[in-house]
C-alpha cells in the first residue's frame, strides 16, 4: 500500500488542511492518509492551543467523511511533546512493508534540518511536499534539501492558498464567525462549543462603532499573527489589541471614566490610549502591566517599548484596512522584523504630522529617537 502521514497541531483544522490531504491522496495515487494531530508541537509555545481531544474531534469531523482517511490519536496517547520522528518510526512498524509518505508543506521542508532527528524521519519515510502559494520557492527549497540529505523528495503540486489557523483562532477568540475557513462542521463545532473564544473580551464589541469593531478585529488578526515570531503570548496579543481602543467613543462624563486623570497636554487624538488602558483595568479586569502598557501607548509610542507594545503599535497602524501612501511598504517592512518596521513607522508617522502642521506628540518623538538610535548602535 502505499500510505501518506499528515502531522500538525490541526489548532484547528481548516480548508486547507482539507485541501492538502485530497491533493496529496489523488495525485500520490495514496491508498490511505493518517492525520496525525500533535499532543504538544515543540515549536509553537505561547499560541492558544485547544484541548487535544477537542482537536482531535475537529480533525474526525473535517475528514470523517473523506473516502480513504484516518484520524489517529496516535501522539495524543503518547502524550508528552511531540516529535516527528518518533511518530515515522511508530508507523513504520506498523507498516513495515508499505509506501509511507509524511505529507508537509514548503515552510516545513524550509525548517526540516533544524527538526529533531531529521535523518530518522528519513529513514521511515518519503517527504511529500507541496508550495504554499510560491511554487518557485519550493523548488529551490527541494534543490537545497537534496543537497543537504541526498535524499528525494516528491512534489505532489499542490500550490496552498493562504489561510492562517492563528487568524481562525484571533476571529474565534473575539466571536466572530470562521465561515469559509473551516470545514461547516468544524465551524459549528468551534462557535457551540466556544473553543477559542474569550468571554471576557466579548462585551468591548457594544463600546465601538460597526466600522471601528472590523478594525479591532483585524488589529487582533494581525497581532495574533506576528505574536510567535515577536515572543509575545497568542493570547497577550489578541487581548491587547481587542481592547486598545476600548474608550475611544467613551465621553469624559461616563461611568467607565469616573475617577480617570489624563496626563496634562495630550491631544485628543491621543487621549484614547490612556483612557483605553484605564477601561481595560477598571472596566475589564485586566491586571497584566504589559498588556495596559500596550494599550496605553498603542498611538504615541514611547522610549524603550516592549514587545507587544511595538506589535500592538504596529498592527493598528498597519491592519489591512489601512489605505493611506506608505502602507504597503511598512507592512513589508514587518517581515523583516518589529524594530526596523517599527523605526520606519514612526518617522513616516512624523514626517506625515509635520506635513500636515500638526504637533507632534513628544512621546512620538522620542520613540523615533531612541529607537533610531538604537538601530544605529547595532
Amino acid at each position: 500500500m502505499k500510505i501518506g502521514l499528515y502531522g500538525g497541531a490541526f489548532n484547528p483544522v481548516h480548508n486547507e488542511h482539507l485541501n492538502i490531504v485530497l491533493a496529496a491522496k489523488a495525485r500520490l495515487g495514496l491508498d490511505k492518509v493518517i492525520v496525525v494531530p500533535t499532543n504538544v508541537s515543540p515549536h509553537k509555545k505561547g499560541v492558544m492551543t485547544a484541548r487535544g481531544k477537542d482537536r482531535l474531534h475537529m480533525c474526525r469531523l473535517a475528514f470523517g467523511e473523506v473516502d480513504g482517511v484516518e484520524v489517529s490519536d496516535a501522539e495524543l496517547k503518547r502524550g508528552g511533546v511531540s516529535y516527528s520522528y518518533v511518530t515515522c518510526r511508530q508507523f513504520r512498524k506498523l507498516y513495515p512493508n508499505d509506501d509511507l509518505f509524511f505529507i508537509i508543506g514548503a515552510d516545513m521542508l524550509k525548517s526540516f534540518a533544524f527538526w529533531k532527528e531529521p535523518e530518522e524521519i528519513l529513514k521511515c519515510v518519503t517527504l511529500a511536499v507541496c508550495a504554499r502559494e510560491n511554487e518557485k520557492e519550493l523548488a529551490e527549497e527541494i534543490k537545497r534539501f537534496q543537497k543537504r540529505f541526498k535524499k528525494d523528495v516528491v512534489n505532489f503540486g499542490y500550490i496552498g492558498k493562504k489561510v492562517s489557523s492563528t487568524s481562525i483562532r484571533a476571529l474565534a477568540a473575539l466571536g466572530e464567525d470562521t465561515a469559509g475557513l473551516v470545514p461547516e462542521k468544524v465551524r459549528l463545532f468551534i462557535r457551540n462549543r466556544r473553543v477559542y473564544e474569550l468571554e471576557e473580551l466579548l462585551p468591548v464589541k457594544k463600546y465601538l462603532t460597526e466600522e471601528r469593531w472590523r478594525h479591532t478585529v483585524r488589529v487582533a488578526c494581525l497581532a495574533a499573527g506576528y505574536a510567535r515570531a515577536a515572543g509575545v503570548f497568542e493570547i497577550d496579543a489578541v487581548t491587547a489589541a481587542a481592547l486598545h481602543d476600548c474608550a475611544k467613543y467613551l465621553p469624559a462624563t461616563a461611568a467607565e471614566l469616573k475617577g480617570f486623570i489624563p496626563p496634562k497636554n495630550v491631544p485628543d487624538v491621543v487621549l484614547h490610549q490612556y483612557s483605553g488602558a484605564y477601561v481595560a483595568e477598571r472596566v475589564f479586569g485586566v491586571k497584566d502591566e504589559g498588556i495596559l502598557n500596550a494599550i496605553r501607548y498603542h498611538t504615541s509610542g514611547r522610549e524603550n517599548m516592549s514587545a507587544l507594545e511595538k506589535l500592538i503599535y504596529l498592527a493598528d497602524l498597519l491592519e489591512e484596512g489601512r489605505t493611506f501612501d506608505g502602507a504597503d511598504g511598512l507592512r513589508a517592512k514587518l517581515e523583516t522584523g518589529l524594530d526596523a518596521c517599527l523605526t520606519a513607522a514612526l518617522e513616516h508617522q512624523i514626517k506625515y504630522l509635520k506635513s500636515t502642521g500638526a504637533p507632534v506628540y513628544p512621546l512620538t518623538e522620542r520613540a523615533y529617537n531612541y529607537i533610531k538610535e538604537l538601530n544605529y548602535d547595532k
